[in-house]
């Protein structure tokens, strides 16, 4: 438990230090080199465009990171007015009242709260993603994805134009490690270069890791599940892929997707307010 909470704590400081460094690469690095092209014009210029590009995936990636934490899922604990710690746990398992758990329910020793319609614990946010967040933390994996791309080829440009080479040949970028380490220690290569190089290789495992999260959670919609009921080996019932879209990114999904916003409350609160 004592590494699940550090990691808990180490997660988010590492993703938000890798933000800020790939901001800084984008703005003071990547972005003047493009400026470097006189044959476009200064409204149109590359620089312009991937910037604008890159603050868009930046503001939605960031934005919808902010709602995932700020939009915790319920507490159910608070309103069936549960134990707290072991007791709830007992409970949640059926132990201490066989039978009285609820569908779908799990309770968090990391959160410490009970929650329905719980996916799994995240720890680069920190948070248990549920039933109020998921359209958020959809929305951050496919804006990470799309961010860590949009870094990835702004890199790999850079790359190429500084060391003049050329990535046309696919195996290019799979020795582009081996040989920028062997000439860094030769003295052949600026530790800056072998900074954006290395840069490179974590930009394109973030961005498959983030679109492969994404597809995966995007399936368990489409089927009506989450990755705790699969987990568990939980019969969900059947019903119509819109159904369930609908039900996590609401009727204005055009407008999470631009812009983030605030996920739609869970058919569980709606339930519990009439």
């Amino acid at each position: 438990m004592l590494v699940l909470r550090l990691l808990n704590v180490v997660a988010p400081a590492y993703f938000l230090c890798i933000s800020l460094v790939t901001f800084v690469l984008q703005i003071f690095v990547f972005i003047p080199s493009m400026f470097r092209d006189p044959s476009t014009t200064s409204l149109f210029s590359p620089a312009l465009l991937h910037g604008a590009l890159f603050l868009f995936l930046s503001a939605n990636a960031l934005g919808n990171y902010v709602l995932v934490i700020q939009s915790s899922p319920e507490d159910l604990g608070k309103d069936l007015n549960l134990g707290k710690g072991a007791e709830v746990a007992d409970w949640l398992d059926g132990s201490r009242s066989p039978g009285s758990a609820l569908p779908s329910t799990h309770f968090c020793r990391l959160c410490a709260r009970v929650t329905q319609r719980h996916d799994h614990h995240c720890f680069f946010t920190g948070n248990c993603i549920g039933s109020r967040n998921m359209r958020n933390f959809i929305m951050f994996c496919l804006y990470t994805s799309l961010a860590c791309l949009d870094s990835l080829v702004a890199g790999m440009a850079y790359i190429s134009a500084t060391l003049s080479m050329s990535f046309a040949d696919p195996l290019a970028f799979l020795t582009l490690l081996p040989h920028s380490i062997s000439q860094f220690f030769s003295g052949a290569l600026l530790s800056s270069e072998m900074f954006v190089i290395l840069m490179l290789y974590l930009w394109l495992g973030i961005g498959l890791a983030c679109a492969g999260f994404c597809c995966h959670q995007m399936l368990l919609i489409l089927r009506g599940q989450t990755r705790y009921q699969v987990r568990k080996g939980m019969v969900v019932r059947a019903r119509p892929w819109r159904q369930n879209l609908q039900e996590v990114f609401g009727k204005k999904w055009l407008l999470g997707l631009l812009i983030p916003v605030q996920n739609v409350e869970s058919s569980y609160r709606r339930q519990k307010e009439k």
